[in-house]
């Protein structure tokens, strides 16, 4: 991918984004810009992973950026207007922001931007996640292509119509969380059998990850 990616705000997903991203080796430390309104954190990635540091607004909109990615829902906002009049026609923003609809999205930026909906869940925070890709009607298939890879450096993605996004949201996102709950209880049952409660965790996240994995690979039905 010769194209270089800005970072608009860069929390824990964001991290996640950026170090799948660098260690697939599809875009090079040099190719990327970070923009956060703390310098110390922005300077702790560069050091990190050797990406480019900007330490301003202003700074990082003069990198010929043409993969946009804001990441903070109030952060996003508050830049949308500031960065419009530095995209030109094949830049593509790229939002990983909860709530936040693709018409919303051109309302801020104009409709004609190539802009593309994306719902990452938290265990891409250990390369095993499921994002959903939402693009909008200007996205290109070869734009699409290219943003399917950037998050599949950290687990599984898939295209979607946007009214699945709320489908998407309970069974990959809410489902996580209650899976954790699940995880606990199983190892609460264990330690009242005497288990110790690292292993009594070990036993209950190998299982689920195990039966998870048997899903996906087998193709068989889960409930058989």
């Amino acid at each position: 991918m010769e194209k270089k990616i800005g970072f608009i705000g860069c929390g824990n997903m964001g991290k996640a984004i950026l170090g799948g991203l660098i260690a697939s080796g599809q875009v090079l430390p040099g190719q990327i810009w970070v923009y956060t309104p703390s310098p110390d954190k922005v300077a702790a990635l560069h050091d990190q992973f050797g990406i480019n540091a900007a330490e301003s607004r202003k700074k990082w909109r003069k990198s010929p950026t043409s993969f946009l990615l804001p990441l903070n829902l109030a952060f996003m906002i508050k830049v949308l207007s500031e960065i419009t009049s530095s995209l030109n026609k094949d830049s593509l923003v790229v939002s990983i922001a909860a709530g936040v609809t693709l018409d919303q999205l051109a309302r801020a930026l104009g409709h004609d931007r190539k802009i593309i909906r994306a719902m990452p869940n938290t265990p891409a925070l250990v390369n095993a996640g499921m994002t959903s890709v939402t693009p909008n009607a200007l996205v290109t298939p070869e734009d699409t292509a290219d943003v399917l890879n950037i998050f599949r450096c950290f687990g599984e993605a898939e295209v979607i119509a946007e009214p699945m996004i709320h489908p998407v949201v309970g069974v990959s996102g809410f489902f996580a969380s209650l899976l954790f709950m699940f995880i606990e209880a199983m190892a609460d049952a264990a330690v009242l059998g005497g288990m110790p409660r690292a292993q009594a965790y070990k036993f209950a996240a190998q299982a689920v990850m195990g039966s998870a994995k048997m899903v996906l690979e087998t193709g068989e039905h889960p409930g058989h």
